[in-house]
């Protein structure tokens, strides 16, 4: 008789680190969330280790929250990925057929040509995501398993990691006493949670706004057409508030938090803020009219950016899906807004779906992630653990199952 699974995502965030603990029954394809976790990130910076015993006391401080709260011990989980070292290309391969008709070996050796043509030095790969198949003369074939041809090739979209970063980062997540099944970038799982088969297919764009870095993912026809990360996130906008008004850094997160907002045409000129109430250091008064005015500058930059990446691959105006948005950052009060008019396509929040329980504390943007890498872990990557098809050790095993779940 088959037993429920358990399905645990650690996301590893510059600012926040969050455990979630799901469990699926074998009648449902939906996971319920029976606990989580949350501690402060402080061992990490820019997605980089900075200190390993503060990481590995963090993630161990959030484990031992949801295993208190889910009533399940954790010993292995999946990790989502994120920080300025996460990059990507588009990659070909192309292989001559083996027999009359493409195998799933096939399909390993097209996928290990475009690998091989995207290695960077110190680089490592973390998903290699097909785009489309060329089987000899015929196109844009989704799934050339068991067709026949003589050549056949792949455009692929490759997503790499630092090979130091990612090595330190599974140290201590193993040190904090759990094994990895997968290592996933934080923008696929984010996506994963918040996009729609249909909002992929028709073209959107998932921008997650994070502490240090907003992640981007282009989807068009089901696939992934491009993405990228923007080393600028809601970190960036403490810092600009902090020089622009002369203030502590603590007292100006707390200022983006209490008074902040990117609707500044609706702020009086005569609000003021006395920072001694807010802070032990400072004592001076600002304007939260100035205040909103450097927050929404940065965000526009933000959206700016994502806009010219639309704009190199062509999909300026173009994405009938629209914007999806994601991630703590995205809470600040008219950023939907904003976004609209710098981007000039629909845009809107984007919350956890396809989940079950604890939805009054999960029902969130800044969740996506987490809730993302339990997805994805059920979706696209059948058992046995590190043995996963496009992912970390065994990169191509289990193509016949892959395809079933990756593609639409």
């Amino acid at each position: 008789m088959a037993r429920e699974q358990v399905v645990t995502s650690l996301d590893i965030g510059n600012a926040k680190i969050r455990v979630v603990v799901g469990v699926v029954s074998p009648d449902k394809k939906e996971p319920h969330i029976v606990g989580i976790g949350i501690s402060p990130s402080l061992g990490l910076r820019k997605g980089a280790v900075i200190d390993v015993d503060e990481l590995v006391s963090n993630i161990t401080a959030a484990l031992e929250d949801a295993e208190r709260m889910s009533g399940i011990p954790v010993h292995h989980l999946f990790v989502g990925l994120s920080g300025h070292h996460i990059e990507s290309a588009s990659s070909k391969g192309i292989i001559a057929i083996s027999q009359k008709e493409v195998s799933e070996n096939d399909i390993r050796r097209v996928l290990e040509a475009a690998q091989n043509a995207t290695l960077l030095k110190n680089g490592h790969i973390l998903r290699i995501i097909p785009k489309s198949f060329t089987l000899d003369e015929q196109k844009d074939v989704k799934n050339p398993l068991g067709m026949s041809g003589i050549r056949l090739e792949v455009d692929a979209h490759v997503v790499t990691g630092s090979a130091s970063v990612i090595k330190n980062i599974e140290k201590c997540v193993h040190q904090s006493g759990v094994d990895i099944d997968d290592i996933i970038p934080a923008s696929l799982a984010s996506a994963e949670a918040v996009l729609s088969k249909r909002q992929k297919e028709l073209g959107v764009v998932s921008i997650d706004m994070g502490s240090d870095t907003t992640s981007v993912v282009v989807y068009e026809e089901g696939s992934v057409l491009h993405s990228l990360v923007i080393p600028i996130g809601g970190a960036s906008v403490t810092n600009d508030v902090a020089i622009g008004l002369r203030s502590s850094i603590d007292a100006a997160e707390k200022m983006k938090i209490e008074f902040g907002t990117n609707l500044v045409e609706e702020v009086s000129d005569q609000e003021e803020i006395d920072l001694s109430t807010i802070s032990k250091i400072d004592s001076h008064t600002v304007s939260r009219k100035h205040l909103s005015e450097i927050i929404q500058a940065r965000y526009f930059e933000i959206f700016s950016l994502v806009k010219n990446e639309l704009r190199k691959v062509g999909r300026d105006g173009m994405l009938p899906a629209g914007a999806i948005l994601s991630g703590a950052a995205i809470k600040m009060p008219g950023t939907l807004e904003l976004a609209r008019e710098a981007l000039e396509i629909p845009v809107q929040i984007g919350f956890p779906q396809d989940i079950q329980g604890m939805i009054d504390k999960i029902d969130d943007p800044s969740y996506a992630t987490a809730i993302g890498l339990i997805l994805w872990g059920i979706r696209h990557t059948p058992p046995p653990r590190y043995g996963f098809s496009f992912g970390l050790g065994g990169l191509f095993s289990g193509i016949g199952n892959l395809f079933k779940k990756l593609l639409p």
